[in-house]
């Protein structure tokens, strides 16, 4: 009995002993994970001990561990509010559209430029969609601002040339969404569509050659080399972008939302920063936030799931 006993801690040790080994070996690789790690330590985990307010009726004079427990109280006002089902509505309507066209755009634009035989035309192309990416939000908006301008806005202009009168885009609540979406799409399709050129590099070129053999079009190349071989990164990206579906940016919707448009710019990010900042209602806002992130966890790992099942290629 103490033979067995010894020989399982022996094997207990034997691990432990291996991996401090392989630490202090390798120390200088493990050193670049630390600042990283101070990162999230500091700016991720470490708020989330704020998170416990949305379940008390936080004072700034008690603090945290000072106010009362109110348990799910915030989540039930939150739950029974007027204005309850518009937020929702305008965030899933927002993120689900957003959804649907920006994600196949990357796709579509690396398939056209892998295509591409002229070597310089191909980098030209490719650094013209990418350079909008390193623009501000807040520039972004301006931009939107200025060519939408019903006095002095070039897109007004040409409106009001060919017999038409100015709208008032940045003011309707009709046009809130495209304007978003679109933006949003000329913004960051560029650097989405890098990490589909990767994948597209990395598919084997005799495949190609023996499609091409067999009399295969490059449409049927395409379709039956290409994106299967990126298939795997399609689904990835794709369990992410549900995953964040109802985590929609917060800055861009707050700079284009006005009083005028509020009825449809009214999302969960600027209802937070609205009863938070503006209206001090701490646990209440953040009683909200939390809401949002939960339903994010519940889809990420559904949809993990689902496209485990059906493709065999998950996060985990």
């Amino acid at each position: 009995m103490k033979s067995r006993t010894s020989g399982l801690e022996q094997s207990m040790i034997k691990p432990s002993r291996k991996t401090w080994s392989r630490i202090k070996r390798d120390y200088e690789l493990y050193l670049f994970l630390l600042p990283i790690i101070m990162v999230y330590l500091v700016f991720k985990y470490y708020p989330m001990y704020g998170v416990q307010i949305a379940f008390k009726d936080f004072s700034p004079s008690r603090g945290i561990w000072g106010s009362e427990w109110v348990g799910f109280q915030h989540f039930i006002d939150f739950f029974n509010s007027y204005n309850f089902w518009t937020i929702m509505n305008n965030t899933l309507t927002l993120s689900f559209l957003s959804l649907v066209f920006s994600f196949p755009a990357p796709i579509i634009i690396a398939i056209m430029l892998n295509q591409m035989l002229g070597k310089r035309y191909k980098k030209f192309i490719q650094t013209v969609i990418y350079a909008p990416h390193f623009i501000s939000t807040v520039v972004l908006v301006g931009m939107l601002h200025v060519f939408l301008s019903p006095n002095s806005g070039i897109v007004n202009h040409i409106i009001t040339w060919l017999g038409g009168e100015p709208i008032l885009f940045m003011a309707n609540e009709g046009w809130f969404r495209p304007l978003y979406i679109l933006s949003g799409i000329w913004q960051e399709t560029g650097f989405s569509t890098i990490i589909y050129l990767a994948a597209l590099a990395g598919v084997n070129p005799e495949l190609h050659e023996a499609a091409t053999m067999d009399g295969a079009s490059k449409w049927k190349r395409i379709w039956n080399v290409d994106i299967p071989s990126i298939l795997p990164t399609i689904v990835i990206l794709l369990i992410l972008a549900l995953g964040n579906i109802m985590s929609i940016g917060f800055e861009k919707a707050f700079l284009m939302q006005s009083d005028l448009n509020y009825a449809t710019s009214n999302i969960i990010p600027t209802y937070v920063y609205e009863m938070g900042i503006q209206k001090a209602q701490y646990s209440f806002s953040t009683a909200v936030g939390l809401f949002n992130s939960m339903i994010n966890i519940v889809l990420i790992v559904t949809v993990n799931r689902i496209a485990k099942k059906m493709t065999e290629t998950s996060l985990w």
